[in-house]
């Protein structure tokens, strides 16, 4: 039997952590495979009902990154995903989620072993705590909305 590998969703924003993941490859950094990034403009955009999407579509954990606060190229867009992520979080854990597999980050453009770093951490946390074959999936809500491969 083949040792277990996490399947890892990244939303991430398009000026900081995408940009970050890009010079980590630019500067030939290695980290864990594991990741599918998903580039939206600003962390403050994220619906989080994505995240459950995500892990609905077979995903065992889940980062999402974006610019450090205070330089949001959108000015206060990170400040509003970290308020929603606070009251979202108490949902989550109240609904049944392991909130283990949700890894929620600051990393610049100029970051990139940063988000190598971030990335192998999160890897090696959900590969320890296995498949994510307890989430209540009735909480995944339009499914096909995120494709995990």
């Amino acid at each position: 039997m083949a040792a277990f590998e996490p399947k890892i969703v990244a939303f991430v924003c398009n000026w900081c952590t995408y940009a970050g993941a890009d010079l980590t490859g630019t500067s030939r950094i290695k980290y864990a495979p594991n990741v599918r990034m998903i580039r939206l403009p600003c962390t403050g955009r994220i619906d989080f009902m994505l995240i459950l999407q995500a892990f609905g579509q077979g995903a065992d954990g889940v980062i999402v990154s974006g610019c450090h606060p205070g330089d949001c190229h959108y000015t206060a867009g990170n400040y509003h995903a970290r308020r929603r992520w606070i009251l979202f979080r108490r949902l989550l854990d109240f609904l049944g989620v392991d909130l283990r597999r949700i890894h929620f980050a600051w990393v610049s453009a100029a970051e990139g072993a940063k988000w190598a770093e971030l990335v192998n951490e999160v890897a090696a946390t959900i590969r320890e705590l296995g498949p994510y074959d307890t989430f209540p999936k009735r909480l995944a809500c339009r499914p096909e909305a995120v494709e995990v491969a």
